[in-house]
């Protein structure tokens, strides 16, 4: 029991702070603007990881990819702290389980991702209703609307109602089901 707790709060931390470094990459690839309050949370939650990383990984055509990689070693340790609280035999297995705990890191930082996404677009789409003129509207907007425009394009607005952000968490949660799940199982075959 002791160990299902602990297993708990090393996961809620971790992905905690692994959905921050992400979000802090996204926030950098789509432009979005960081002279609000959520970003320079994000920015300084972050940066005493980012910043010693930047030194040893560059950035890649304006990409922050010290975020990226911080979040992937975060989501790998804390994977592997899972098995070891959960009673994998980690030294029997030796070094072959490092590529399916790589691999199933990743993609874990995929499934992560899409929630991400999937939170914008639906955070988004309900203050727009509410308070459109929110602070956190920009942000929103630069992390959603690259999912919206093309689907703006192909679903039409019924009775002035934007049914987008209904299409695109449709096909988020259809990657997430999908997809994703069979990339789960594959890691997870690799390491068991």
């Amino acid at each position: 029991m002791l160990a299902q707790a602990l297993q708990f709060l090393l996961e809620s931390i971790g992905n905690f702070f692994v959905l921050a470094l992400l979000l802090r990459f996204y926030l950098q690839l789509t432009r979005a603007p960081f002279r609000n309050p959520f970003a320079q949370f994000v920015v300084a939650l972050t940066d005493f990881a980012v910043k010693p990383l930047r030194r040893i990984v560059p950035g890649l055509a304006g990409l922050d990819l010290s975020s990226l990689l911080g979040a992937w070693l975060i989501e790998f340790v804390l994977l592997f702290a899972v098995l070891a609280l959960s009673g994998f035999p980690l030294l029997a297995a030796g070094f072959g389980v490092i590529p399916g705990v790589a691999f199933w890191a990743a993609v874990k930082l995929a499934g992560l991702t899409l929630y991400i996404l999937m939170g914008a677009v639906l955070i988004q789409a309900l203050l727009s209703w509410v308070n459109p003129y929110t602070p956190l509207a920009p942000l929103l907007h630069a992390l959603a609307e690259p999912l919206l425009r093309p689907v703006r394009r192909i679903v039409p607005t019924v009775g002035g109602v934007d049914l987008s952000p209904l299409a695109v968490l449709l096909v988020i949660q259809l990657l997430l089901m999908v997809p994703l799940a069979l990339l789960e199982r594959l890691a997870y075959s690799l390491i068991f």
